[in-house]
């Protein structure tokens, strides 16, 4: 039967919670693979894996399987006691990462894992200045929510003291340039830190990034700057904390993004893939660090902390990326999907740049220079609302003075079909909507 009487407002009793932005236009009723189902019958092909978080793609077996069994038998505790599924995971885990990153805190969000390991360091290093990068999203809590700088800053007061934005590294759209004209990323890390120095009172705690901006237009940072940056950090006596909620856990087709450069952080959160789409997070940090949190003190005692039944569930998203090589898999199928998406970018004039790593890949339309005014605005909606027509989920990052960016990351499960089907409708899609513009 249906939710809603034919022709009325499913969401009318909704607080909009996403800006501007709309609900989409139909209610989904059943999800499965890389597709989800609406109410009306119509099938959409979903190229953002979720909340870009459903890396086994929608009710894989082994995650139905373990939650079934799992809330029959242990669901929740007391935040102050311990379970298998959970000293197991934050164990296995560790085995995941390099050294001296082996103690491990389980939480439910992204945001919450950046507000913990933040209020961390923090702690231990008795400061409370923080830096982001200027395109960042880390979270809507208050920490997280002061280092995020691509949305939401307007309107709710002045935010804590102490968080500076760096510039992003982008060199598509670069602000800094070398002689060649290329960007000159060491020279803009250079002028950011000074200017973060100018204005620091000296008690720089932390800078917490990702390792590709997802949401400030699926950025990858240039080959060296991770590490030039982490040197950046240990000059002050900061912790570099790396947000890799959306990067982690093969989705850049390394287990972890970080590890293509060689650069291990002070303090990693993950959350997003590790769930598998259920609200599960992490932060994982070194001995030392714990210990010294520990000895001040450290207090981030949540209702849902280290919970048995979503930390089951994070032990089966390990097997099957394990069992099934998705890292590997990420690396191929994210090959034949920029392969195709470059493409599309040789026949349409509108197609700016393609970029990103593995099944994290962005696909930027030309800006207003090419459109007119606003025009980049109108084409991303068209082409979005052309896409979901044609039966293909698509999601698109605009921010002041860029062209929309696509960010696709289709399922890691993902069949080569699938991925030829998207990006032949994303194809479709591009040409009716130039046509109509």
């Amino acid at each position: 039967m249906p939710s809603e009487t034919p022709g009325t407002d499913p969401g009318r009793h909704l607080i909009r919670y996403s800006g501007h932005a709309p609900f989409s236009p139909e209610v989904v009723v059943r999800a499965a693979g890389t597709s989800v189902f609406t109410e009306s019958g119509r099938e959409l092909l979903d190229f953002t894996s979720g909340q870009m978080s459903a890396i086994l793609g929608h009710s894989h077996p082994a995650i139905v399987s373990t939650v079934r069994e799992q809330v029959a038998h242990l669901d929740h505790l007391h935040s102050g006691m311990l379970s298998p599924p959970v000293t197991e995971l934050v164990r296995r885990l560790a085995g995941t990462l390099p050294e001296p990153l082996e103690k491990g805190l389980l939480l439910t969000t992204g945001a919450e894992a950046n507000e913990a390991a933040v209020r961390m360091a923090k702690l231990v290093t008795g400061r409370h200045e923080v830096v982001s990068f200027a395109r960042s999203w880390h979270g809507m809590t208050q920490a997280a929510a002061n280092a995020t700088y691509s949305a939401g800053r307007k309107g709710y007061g002045p935010a804590a003291p102490g968080n500076f934005a760096l510039p992003v590294p982008d060199r598509h759209r670069p602000s800094v340039v070398g002689a060649d004209g290329e960007l000159d990323w060491r020279r803009q890390l250079d002028l950011g830190f000074e200017m973060i120095d100018a204005q620091s009172v000296g008690s720089l705690a932390a800078c917490l990034v990702e390792p590709i901006l997802s949401s400030g237009g699926v950025v990858e940072l240039p080959p060296g700057y991770l590490a030039a940056l982490a040197a950046k950090c240990r000059e002050r006596g900061m912790l570099l904390i790396l947000d890799e909620a959306q990067t982690g856990l093969c989705r850049t087709g390394d287990w972890y993004a970080f590890q293509h450069e060689g650069v291990v952080p002070d303090i990693l959160t993950l959350s997003k893939t590790l769930g598998a789409g259920l609200p599960l997070a992490a932060v994982l940090t070194s001995p030392e660090i714990e210990q010294r949190a520990h000895e001040r003190g450290f207090l981030f005692f949540t209702t849902h902390v280290n919970d048995p039944l979503p930390a089951a569930v994070g032990n089966t998203v390990l097997d099957v990326l394990v069992r099934d090589r998705l890292d590997e898999r990420a690396r191929a199928l994210g090959a034949t999907l920029r392969g195709g998406l470059e493409k599309l970018a040789a026949r349409h004039e509108v197609v700016a740049d393609v970029r990103g790593r593995g099944l994290l890949l962005g696909m930027e339309l030309a800006g207003d220079e090419v459109l007119g005014k606003g025009g980049a605005d109108r084409l991303g909606a068209e082409v979005t609302r052309r896409c979901y027509e044609l039966g293909l989920h698509m999601n698109i990052v605009q921010l002041p003075g860029m062209g929309g960016t696509f960010r696709i990351a289709p399922p890691l499960t993902a069949g080569d079909d699938e991925i030829a089907r998207g990006v032949a409708v994303l194809d479709e899609a591009l040409t009716g909507a130039t046509r109509g513009l």
